[in-house]
């Protein structure tokens, strides 16, 4: 389990797995036997294509994160063009799941130090009144 968390800890894990959920649930509304469903363009290609994308970006950032910022400007374009093409963006879930994903995958820093528990932080105790 401690490899896992080591290899999580060294990527954007929780953008990238927001971001491929969010291209999951837009795919799986398309499928969904709802007399809601839209279809635009040639048969909807463009409604399984851009949560299928979305899919990848999202697998992208988890397996390469050097290249995470382009592909979570990617994810958002494509989260937000879900909004037209796939049922208002998988009934507005899956879009907010892949702009959610992208801009904590956009803003995540590789080189940041782990957050420690409140409870294992030292109260800092200064001194009143030596200054000279």
């Amino acid at each position: 389990m401690s490899r896992f968390r080591e290899w999580r800890g060294h990527r954007p894990f929780a953008g990238g797995l927001l971001l491929v959920l969010g291209g999951a649930e837009i795919l799986v509304t398309m499928k969904a036997p709802l007399p809601v469903i839209l279809k635009i363009g040639m048969q909807g290609l463009a409604g399984y294509l851009l949560p299928s994308l979305m899919i990848v970006c999202g697998a992208l950032i988890l397996f390469n994160p050097a290249q995470r910022l382009f592909y979570s400007i990617l994810g958002i374009l494509l989260s937000l063009g879900t909004w037209l093409t796939s049922n208002i963006g998988g009934f507005v879930v899956g879009l907010l799941l892949g702009a959610v994903g992208s801009t904590l995958t956009f803003g995540w820093l590789p080189d940041q130090e782990p957050r420690r528990k409140r409870s294992a932080k030292q109260p800092e105790k200064h001194a009143a009144g030596l200054g000279g």
